[in-house]
């Protein structure tokens, strides 16, 4: 005869509770939590592996909930009645940091635990509004008295240590990404690889490349000194000049000349979340803060459509002023439009130090550009000439899409000696005429 199957039963998280605590009642219990943000969740999940591997011992289990519409807690766990918490698989969620390998984060579970003869548990899981995840909630219950009080304070006060001891994203590039709906919150952090760029690969003039190394390169240098000194070490940069001339570039080239640094990289529609960027940075410091197109949010009042605009004017002004002094922050504005901008922000030396201007490139600037986006492509002296002559009044970034069109060209017609007139002259004709003057526009161009 077969033998029969036994029926399995499901495990309430109710029960594993009464199990641990014995004859303690479960609603005598005495909790305590933290809420930390997204972007302490890797750190979070370091600090918990490293106190329960240290001197915890205890159980780990997954805990799995019908509805999760808003933050689940222990008295969620102590219900025994319809639709309870339940034991399940432990599930997790792979974070990127940067990493070769993303970091495995608990998405939601419970250790059940003891320090000595004190029973604990500790509960972690997604901080939960309306069914939108907004950090990590971490909950310690312990049983009423003064040496459960000691130890869900001593507890708490360890993670919250551990957590600003390890800092997983310092020294990376990232951004915060907001939830689908707007409320003000980051629901994940991205990290950025940006491609490293060499200092021979910043074409710039003298002037401004002197600008930059006097107040990037050498105020970094000095911070220490200044700060024996007793002066400011946060400082502010405004990069301003046409579409297309290395602002951006240039931003990539200091993050990876500033490998001590995390980059903070805040979009204008991100300006919302400017204070978990600000709170991030004071965390993370030194830290470089880079808001491109700083003049759709920060435009002169008298431009402003509606008093949201003005309200997150407000925001960036507050936020900048409201720093410490000693607050080891580089702040790294971009605009093409400099006229625009409030004068609170332009024109206040404690909130933008140094302006830099990024023209244009000039015939030198013109020729090393060539050089430098030819690649691997062979392109003559007179060749090298003509491009030169022929991209007056042109941007950095149109010269780098002409060497990739006339690269196109000279692939196409099967030419071993090396880039020729007629792959520059086809190249700058679709540039330059058969999409328009729109075409131009959009790419950057100038002709003589």
């Amino acid at each position: 005869m077969a033998a029969k199957k036994k029926k399995s039963r499901d495990v309430s998280a109710c029960s594993a509770l009464r199990k641990h605590f014995g004859r303690l009642p479960l609603e005598n219990l005495i909790t305590a939590s933290r809420t930390f943000p997204v972007t302490a969740r890797v750190d979070l999940q370091a600090a918990l592996e490293k106190i329960f591997g240290a001197g915890y011992a205890g159980q780990l289990l997954g805990v799995h909930s019908l509805y999760s519409h808003e933050t689940l807690t222990f008295a969620d766990l102590t219900r025994a009645g319809t639709h309870p918490v339940l034991v399940g698989p432990l599930q997790h969620d792979e974070i990127d940091v940067g990493e070769a390998m993303p970091a495995r984060c608990l998405k939601r579970g419970v250790w059940l635990s003891k320090s000595q003869d004190l029973r604990f548990g500790v509960l972690a899981t997604p901080a939960t509004r309306f069914g939108q995840d907004d950090g990590m909630h971490i909950e310690i219950a312990v049983p009423p008295g003064e040496p459960g009080l000691k130890l869900s304070q001593s507890f708490l006060a360890e993670v919250e240590r551990l957590i600003s001891q390890t800092a997983s994203y310092r020294g990376k590039v990232i951004s915060l990404e907001g939830g689908r709906s707007y409320s003000g919150k980051a629901s994940s952090v991205k990290v950025h690889k940006l491609r490293s760029v060499k200092r021979e690969e910043v074409v710039l003039p003298e002037k401004t490349i002197g600008l930059l190394e006097r107040n990037v390169r050498d105020f970094i240098q000095q911070r220490e000194r200044l700060r024996g000194l007793g002066m400011a070490l946060k400082k502010g940069l405004l990069f301003y000049g046409p579409p297309g001339t290395g602002k951006t570039h240039t931003i990539q080239y200091l993050a990876s000349q500033l490998p001590d640094h995390t980059t903070l990289l805040i979009t204008s529609e991100q300006v919302g979340l400017l204070d978990e960027y600000f709170l991030l940075a004071r965390f993370l410091q030194p830290a470089m803060v880079v808001i491109e197109g700083v003049d759709l949010i920060a435009r002169a009042r008298e431009d402003m459509r509606n008093p949201c605009e003005e309200s997150l004017l407000n925001k960036l002004l507050n936020e900048m002023d409201g720093l410490r002094e000693d607050a080891a922050i580089l702040f790294v504005l971009t605009t093409n439009r400099p006229e625009q901008l409030e004068a609170a922000l332009a024109s206040r030396p404690g909130r933008v130090d140094q302006a830099i201007e990024f023209p244009l490139p000039d015939e030198d600037g013109r020729r090393k550009l060539v050089q430098l986006y030819a690649r691997g492509l062979k392109v003559p002296d007179a060749i090298a000439d003509l491009i030169v002559r022929k991209t007056k009044k042109a941007s950095a970034a149109f010269i780098k899409k002409l060497l990739r069109r006339c690269a196109q060209f000279f692939l196409q017609s099967g030419s071993q000696s090396g880039l020729e007139i007629g792959h520059v002259e086809a190249a700058l004709d679709e540039m330059l005429f058969a999409g328009g003057s729109l075409n131009v526009k959009l790419l950057g161009g100038g002709t003589e």
